[in-house]
């Protein structure tokens, strides 16, 4: 029986997924500790999304070396949202937990996520990560005090003034039970080819039972990669509005809108913020994102806006009222989508 499924999507990671496919090597044993040798308790889903750089060939030495690895391959590039969701339809796991393919885990990292995972019982579990720079090593903590403790995930998205476990979006920071994923939850959206986790973590958060934090820091999170969509300036980028745009119209329509919608926006804003100061932007990009990100703030509940850029510090309130000030047109506004979510927004509140 596989107790645990990791799914780690590959495309063009050629120099770091060496680095990876070893760290999954020494992860191969039985992580349950299964008596019959002939049983595997954990599986590997390969999933290469159409690499052209001679990462398809590393997969397929692993697939004969590492115990457990099984390639699945994409005839065309579908993105990471795919590659993720392709893992998960092939998966067989009571457990599912990601990677990166160019990130990589400690030895014993899945064993001891898995013994902590049948340990709480609880739907899904968030850890620790270590961020890598180069030769820099920094423990990054998931957002929540309380350890080893099985509880509400709704309880966990408030403040909307803090930072809590909805802004720790990093799908490979856990893992998840298999109900999840046959309740649909655990599914990405594929139109998103970035800041697909987004609305993926306030829909786990809303929708499943149970969770729990623990302490482990096994999985390393590489972040100088300049492949990386996170550093790439170019207009898939720009998939955070309309993932934002699904977060707020999902929470919109939750039984606790009129309690979770004010995160929600005050997040929405915060993320436009940091996009407006960011230089990785090609420069016509730059343009765009400016036009959308003025329409994007058009669309939200005006008075949550207010509320949200009212509660910034001074340098990020001042940014997003000029930008509120910039005109935009009709067509980039999109006004039905600006109803919808309002409405929304208003019914909930009565």
């Amino acid at each position: 029986m596989v107790k645990l499924s990791v799914i780690v999507p590959f495309h063009n990671v050629r120099p770091y997924a060496p680095d990876t496919l070893r760290s999954l090597l020494l992860n191969a044993e039985n992580p349950g500790n299964s008596p019959n040798p002939g049983e595997r308790d954990v599986e590997f889903l390969l999933v290469d999304d159409c690499s052209t750089d001679g990462t398809s060939d590393l997969l397929d030495r692993a697939e004969k070396e590492i115990p457990g690895a099984v390639v699945l391959r994409h005839k065309r590039r579908r993105g990471v949202s795919a590659a993720r969701n392709t893992g998960l339809d092939a998966a067989r796991g009571t457990y599912l937990a990601f990677l990166d393919g160019d990130d990589w885990v400690a030895p014993g990292h899945f064993r001891e996520l898995l013994a902590a995972a049948e340990a709480l019982g609880c739907d899904f579990l968030r850890t620790d990560h270590v961020r890598c720079a180069g030769r820099r090593r920094t423990v990054v903590r998931a957002p929540h005090g309380r350890r080893g403790t099985v509880l509400d995930p709704r309880g966990a998205i408030l403040p909307a003034h803090r930072t809590t476990s909805v802004d720790y979006a990093y799908a490979w920071a856990g893992v998840y039970h298999r109900r999840l994923l046959e309740s649909g939850v655990l599914r990405f959206d594929e139109e998103l080819r970035t800041a697909e986790d987004r609305p993926w973590i306030w829909r786990l958060h809303r929708e499943a039972a149970s969770f729990a934090v623990v302490g482990l820091t096994g999985v390393f999170y590489r972040r100088d990669v300049p492949t990386s969509l996170t550093r790439i300036g170019d207009e898939r980028q720009l998939d955070f509005i309309p993932a934002y745009d699904r977060l707020v119209e999902e929470t919109s329509r939750d039984r606790d809108a009129a309690e979770l919608l004010p995160k929600a926006v005050r997040t929405y804003c915060a993320v436009v913020h940091h996009h407006l100061t960011s230089d990785r932007f090609e420069p016509h990009v730059a343009r765009t994102v400016r036009a959308r990100c003025a329409a994007a703030l058009r669309r939200l509940p005006e008075d949550l806006v207010r509320r949200a850029v009212d509660s910034m510090d001074a340098e990020r309130a001042v940014r997003l009222r000029r930008l509120l000030r910039r005109p935009v047109l009709s067509s980039v506004l999109r006004p039905d989508h600006r109803a919808r979510t309002a409405g929304a927004a208003a019914g909930a509140g009565r």
